[in-house]
């Protein structure tokens, strides 16, 4: 969850809605086709090694290797039609979505902001889908494996803890977690889905009904893409001293295609987004005090006081560690990182994953003593009839 602020919570008992599915096992069966591989020796075609003898017309020779060896594989290559390819796609793709059904006992009510429509997902396929959605696919599967373990605490934790009453558990977009449905993430991999969605299931049937725990309670989750080499303090950005969301360092994001950015903004564009006054036509006195991370905790601009996150929200730059040039009427803001910086880093998990570290040692590491907690153990009023 990228950009939540942090409230008090009192728990509602939740009227659950739990799905029966029928797991299919699907067997394909297909024929044992020969192969054959040729070898050619690059030494044979001067030295001699490789003539044949008797004076064997090439051409026959060519021919006669053809009728031994290609015919007999044509014969038995089985033929197969689009339709069949295209059926076995559909199968493979009905195998892994009964997989993650058949696994979720309970629904969640995704709000659609496009058609403003309540969508009713199982649990284990809105956790696959968010986590297609949040973290790039081509990430490792240990990485995969820890963004589910967020995304599905975090849903968990909003079912549990509404804010207020609501007709869905949940939004799609950031102020939530990033959602997308089947239709979506075809448009956006194309005849990669399948593949892709494979992986995906893979990564979050590993990790099915496992939720992350501090004192026996789900944890508040929060991720974000790419740190400034550390992790921020929640009270740092927030109000709130959470024990499990500590600065700790983060080296890997350096790799980051987003690890720095820049913006260049006027002086007026500046006065606009922050609602304060700038002299023109003078060097303006630019003071900034920082946090443990090393991100901008309060800013002095020509006599302006406000903290490192309003100027990151209200100028939608990418971090709140940044350093400011001016030059004559522009101001130039030079960002190291990409999110709020609390909790876990998403290519800091990447990072991890890439060094041999699994999906247990990422999320203990971003989130300071916690557990991993079974589902049904944690949260049993979730799962009940």
């Amino acid at each position: 969850m990228r950009n939540r602020n942090f409230t008090s919570k009192q728990f509602h008992k939740l009227k659950k809605k739990k799905s029966a599915f029928k797991q299919q096992s699907i067997r394909k069966h297909l024929s044992a086709v020969p192969s054959y591989s040729f070898s050619k020796n690059p030494a044979a075609k001067n030295s001699g090694k490789g003539r044949l003898k008797w004076g064997v017309p090439t051409i026959l020779v060519g021919s006669t290797a053809f009728i031994i060896l290609v015919i007999p594989t044509i014969i038995v290559v089985p033929s197969i039609s689009k339709s069949a390819v295209q059926s076995e796609t559909i199968e493979q793709q009905a195998e892994y979505e009964d997989a993650l059904a058949s696994d979720s006992a309970v629904e969640v009510a995704v709000m659609r902001t496009q058609t403003e429509q309540i969508e009713n997902v199982p649990l284990e396929t809105y956790v696959s889908r968010v986590v297609a959605s949040e973290m790039p696919v081509e990430f490792e599967t240990e990485a995969l494996k820890a963004q589910a373990l967020a995304a599905r605490t975090y849903i968990v934790n909003q079912m549990l803890y509404p804010e207020k009453e609501e007709s869905s558990d949940v939004t799609d977009t950031i102020q939530d977690q990033v959602y997308k449905d089947e239709v979506e993430l075809r448009e956006r991999w194309g005849n990669k889905y399948d593949q892709n969605m494979g992986k995906i299931t893979e990564a979050v049937l590993a990790t099915k009904g496992q939720i992350l725990t501090y004192n026996d309670e789900p944890i508040t989750v929060q991720f974000f893409s790419t740190s400034n080499g550390y992790t921020e303090n929640s009270e740092d950005y927030w109000t709130n001293e959470i024990p499990y969301l500590r600065s700790v360092p983060s080296p890997w994001d350096e790799v980051s295609p987003y690890y720095i950015d820049q913006e260049t903004f006027t002086l007026e564009e500046v006065e606009a987004a922050l609602g304060i006054d700038l002299p023109s036509g003078k060097q303006l006195t630019i003071e900034a005090t920082r946090t443990e991370s090393h991100r901008v905790e309060e800013l002095n601009l020509a006599g302006n006081t406000l903290t490192g996150r309003e100027v990151r929200e209200k100028l939608e730059l990418r971090s709140n560690d940044f350093t400011i040039e001016q030059k004559n009427n522009h101001l130039i803001f030079t960002t190291k990182g990409n999110g709020h910086g609390v909790g876990m880093s998403q290519y800091g998990a990447n990072g991890m994953a890439q060094e041999g570290k699994n999906y247990e040692e990422i999320v203990k590491y971003y989130y300071q003593g916690i557990d991993i907690s079974n589902l049904d153990d944690a949260v049993p009023a979730l799962v009940m009839q």
